[in-house]
């Protein structure tokens, strides 16, 4: 992360809408034997807790009940070429979102992650809309408690939460125009929407 202004994202109420949206992040934690990691979708389960669930048979499971963790969340990247700024003596870099949430993790009973379940499959499928919302109920009676036996749900307290917006804020607005221009011509139109939505620098 590259914590330093003009760079820095600090907008909590904008970091948990970022969080919210993506849905999918890195959960990190320390352990004696090493770090572990495992890519995993997320939900909000109230402003400051994230609900997700791991299978029982990942190693980094017994690690985390009552351990300090991070949970990495990445957005729109992409390579930015200097002669994209049409400006003299720049060099490379690399243009992204992310956010970074550190806390305590507790494991959820059996109750608690199928709340968490729940949750997380009724936020996405809102998002396939007209589609009709896939529900438990359309599974055959017992599949899905067969499926939860080999699932641990847990939640993150989130203690802190900072995230890096490195949208070309420290360039003239043509350059920041020229390179979101030339990432959507490459089909990085996300990260091209971002730029545009950030105020630059003045010339």
């Amino acid at each position: 992360m590259t914590p330093g202004a003009p760079y820095r994202w600090s907008d909590e109420a904008a970091i948990r809408a970022f969080v919210a949206q993506t849905g999918f992040g890195l959960l990190c934690v320390a352990a004696p034997d090493r770090v572990h990691v495992v890519h995993l979708p997320l939900v909000w389960l109230d402003d400051r807790r994230i609900g997700l669930h791991i299978h029982r048979a990942n190693p980094i499971a017994r690690h985390l009940d009552g351990q300090q963790a991070l949970i990495v969340v990445t957005g729109p990247h992409g390579y930015v070429s200097p002669d994209w700024y049409g400006m003299p003596d720049k060099v490379p870099t690399w243009n992204y979102l992310s956010a970074e949430l550190r806390g305590p993790m507790s494991r959820l009973d059996d109750a608690a992650t199928v709340a968490q379940i729940d949750a997380l499959s009724h936020d996405q499928e809102a998002r396939l809309s007209p589609k009709p919302v896939w529900t438990r109920d359309k599974m055959a009676p017992g599949s899905f408690d067969r499926l939860l036996g080999g699932l641990i749900g847990f939640s993150m307290q989130v203690e802190t939460m900072q995230g890096t917006a490195k949208l070309g804020q420290d360039k003239p607005e043509a350059a920041r125009i020229g390179v979101a221009d030339a990432l959507a011509a490459g089909g990085n139109s996300d990260l091209a929407a971002l730029m545009r939505a950030t105020p630059g620098a003045k010339p």
